[in-house]
């Protein structure tokens, strides 16, 4: 077993919202944090790594949707840093359409991220990680994988596949000491959320506030929950404290059922 400040960790969609929280707090438990996104290879991302995360993270080009790029990105990553130890799967996308007036090329989009995404990241880590005898995968679903919501029905979907997938892996990683894991969140105070309430609010007459609001009112707590809450959890799963936490589906939902 490698000490923990050699680890490598692998985030996607690591440059913002949950994704962010989640690099930030695994930088700051002694991590080597490696990001992928589709804007890796731009100055753009660069500066944002620098400015939010510092010198001790790394990003690279990564298309989660694309076997290639997801070959090429492991690649890089392990002859650049090493191999990967740790795998945070919080890429994703949503769209607003109902069952009835989907397209399928969003429906196929928003599938191929949330959920095909992780399959070929997954894919790509964990023969090494199972030869190594340690290993931890954390993949971001939501409270949606149980429940229904009418015009999110793709992302829904996912989610609940996302489930699946992790239930099977967990029980291959599980005799060669990998563990993995779903974190399901209610409403996170995102910009993801945030574009959401606008669209939501353009929908209804509403306003953005009173949309804001109504979704905070959801949960018993009456507020968005923080990313950095999320990230909190996710530090931990990945940590040597959790290694039974695995096949499991852990709400961050503030009480709420959605």
């Amino acid at each position: 077993m490698v000490e923990a400040k050699q680890r490598v960790a692998v985030v996607t969609g690591g440059l913002a919202g949950i994704g962010l929280a989640i690099s930030q707090a695994l930088l700051a438990a002694g991590l080597r944090v490696v990001i992928g996104t589709r804007s890796g290879g731009g100055a753009k991302a660069r500066s944002a790594v620098e400015q939010n995360l510092g010198a001790d993270a790394s990003i690279y080009p990564l298309d989660v949707r694309d076997e290639a790029s997801v070959t090429a990105f492991f690649e890089a990553v392990t002859q650049d840093i090493g191999e990967v130890d740790i795998l945070v799967n919080s890429a994703g996308v949503t769209a607003h359409e109902t069952v009835s007036g989907h397209s399928l090329s969003s429906w196929q989009d928003v599938l191929e991220t949330n959920l095909t995404g992780p399959f070929l990241t997954i894919r790509a880590c964990l023969p090494g990680m199972k030869a190594r005898g340690w290993g931890r995968i954390v993949n971001l679903a939501s409270t949606a994988a149980r429940t229904a919501v009418a015009d999110h029905p793709a992302y829904c979907a996912s989610k609940a596949g996302l489930l699946g997938l992790s239930r099977a892996v967990a029980l291959e990683g599980a005799p060669c000491g990998v563990s993995c894991v779903t974190v399901s969140p209610t409403w996170v105070e995102t910009d993801m959320l945030r574009q959401s309430a606008a669209i939501m609010a353009n929908k209804s007459g509403r306003s953005y506030d009173a949309e804001i609001a109504a979704l905070a009112a959801v949960n018993p707590q009456n507020r968005l929950v923080q990313p950095q809450e999320v990230a909190a959890l996710v530090a931990f799963l990945c940590s040597d404290a959790a290694p039974a936490l695995t096949m499991e589906d852990i709400s961050v939902n503030a009480g709420a059922h959605w």
